[in-house]
């Protein structure tokens, strides 16, 4: 066997985990490879995950905005088709073209990139087995540091496994070669909800199918119920305190058997999509083998306040890890994990990582709910702000939604903001840099802002706290 090749740290997987902790690596002065079993690199989020989607939700809303809305504004348009395979080959070309950049990026950072699946043979040695046609190859790798980094991948219900035409995860509804008449969805998370609104504006019958009472469990109530109303008044169905008993193929689609408060009912759909979860994607990395320790209902790993797993110098970081499956989170843990390595102070600060769910209107929120303060019998404070109260939203027709501000009765520091309505993702960064900064609602609401912007809905609701605002009722 040849000499293996050294390193100061080996990253396995390319991902925003990945390849960002890499070429901070290497600004740290360190000699970095990064292996990828894909042929395109950038992991879940670039390839199958939040780019793919994001580009089909921006056609879609097009789409959507020209059949049914451009005429609010004097644009007349005589007749709308979709042409679905150009959409697709524009959402490839969006993948393509930021995988590319990834590739470039990593390159352009001195770092060797190894194609390959990667197995962990001892501390420090990683092997890699490429697939070159019909031969197989192997080389080791040693590195001083290795950082896991392989993403997560769905979850399928027992007895209702995919088989990638019919009863399908998030990646084949990526890309359907033409539009379901009726689509089923089990779960009704932010994946199920933003592909839901995917099909439905391109024509679908979307059925939800959500054990729990509600959907989007995790956000704000009064946020959830509202996107819950936006989402009908859409055309989306949901069936909530439902599971899915059993699902068969048949000839031409799918048929469910539904248990709802002891009753029972079939449906048929074309295409059923399980959007219940996702889960780490850790098999043959050889993890058992080293004695790396991992939650057992999860499959987690198990890492300490550094990213280091129970094994010395082998790290996790994003999906790999406990807390929520956000590449934002992956990126941000993937700098801290890397830092820490090179003796310097790596921190997430987990109080203040944004969620957002991609529908049309969106929805985005940073920090405690209202639930959660209450459970933790904080004393505090609400200001809410319409979007139909603003400018800017008006001269767009859109006016569904609102901005909700929680702040300390007493010290009046900000402990969450929750946005639903027109460009809520681009907003809460704000929120986040205020609550990283322990601002209170005063800070925000005598912060001057645009007008007229959405972000003034946000300030209202600020000003809205200590009841001085000016255009709140």
């Amino acid at each position: 066997m040849s000499e293996r090749e050294k390193f100061d740290l080996i990253v396995i997987g390319t991902g925003p985990g990945g390849y960002v902790a890499a070429v901070r690596a290497t600004q740290l002065g360190m000699k970095v490879a990064c292996i990828e079993k894909e042929k395109r690199l950038g992991g879940v989020c670039l390839n199958v995950g939040c780019i793919p989607s994001k580009a089909l939700l921006d056609s879609s809303e097009y789409y959507h905005l020209a059949k049914s809305h451009f005429t609010d504004h004097g644009i007349e348009i005589a007749d709308v088709k979709l042409n679905l395979s150009k959409m697709m080959k524009r959402k490839e070309e969006v993948v393509n073209d930021l995988t590319d950049q990834v590739r470039t990026l990593l390159k352009g950072n001195n770092i060797t990139i190894v194609e390959g699946s990667a197995e962990l043979l001892e501390r420090g040695v990683v092997k890699v087995t490429a697939n070159s046609g019909k031969k197989t190859t192997g080389t080791e790798l040693e590195g001083k540091n290795i950082l896991l980094a392989t993403g997560s991948k769905p979850i399928s219900v027992p007895g209702i496994e995919f088989d990638g035409d019919r009863i399908v995860s998030s990646t084949e509804a990526l890309s359907f070669k033409s539009v379901p008449k009726k689509l089923g969805i089990v779960g009704g998370g932010y994946i199920g909800l933003e592909l839901g609104s995917v099909w439905s504006r391109l024509g679908s019958e979307v059925s939800v199918i959500e054990m729990l009472p509600k959907i989007a469990a995790n956000l704000d109530g009064q946020v959830n119920r509202a996107l819950e109303r936006v989402l009908k008044s859409q055309g989306m169905n949901f069936k909530l305190n439902t599971k899915v008993a059993s699902a068969k193929k048949t000839k031409s689609g799918v048929k469910v058997e539904l248990e709802t408060g002891g009753k029972k009912e079939s449906k048929t759909f074309d295409r059923l999509l399980v959007a219940i979860g996702r889960r780490p994607l850790t098999e043959g990395l050889g993890l058992e083998k080293l004695g790396i320790r991992t939650d057992e209902k999860t499959g987690h790993i198990e890492v300490d306040e550094n990213y280091q797993t129970s094994v010395g110098g082998i790290f996790a970081i994003g999906d790999l890890i406990a807390g929520p499956m956000l590449a934002h989170k992956a990126s941000a843990e993937g700098v801290a994990a890397v830092e820490t390595m090179a003796g310097l102070p790596g921190e997430v600060n987990y109080d203040v990582i944004p969620a957002i769910v991609y529908t049309w209107p969106e929805v985005a929120s940073v920090g405690l709910t209202e639930e959660q303060v209450k459970e933790r019998g904080i004393e505090y404070n609400i200001g809410t702000y319409p979007f139909s109260g603003t400018g800017r939203a008006r001269c767009m027709g859109e006016k569904d939604g609102f901005v909700k501000l929680i702040s300390q009765a007493k010290t009046d520091r900000v402990l969450g903001v929750h946005i639903i309505g027109p460009r809520a993702s681009d907003m809460i960064a704000e929120s986040g840099i205020a609550m990283e900064f322990s601002a209170s609602s005063e800070d925000i609401a005598r912060t001057i802002h645009g007008h007229p912007t959405f972000a003034e809905a946000l300030q209202e609701a600020a000003t809205n706290i200590r009841k001085v605002s000016i255009y709140a009722s």
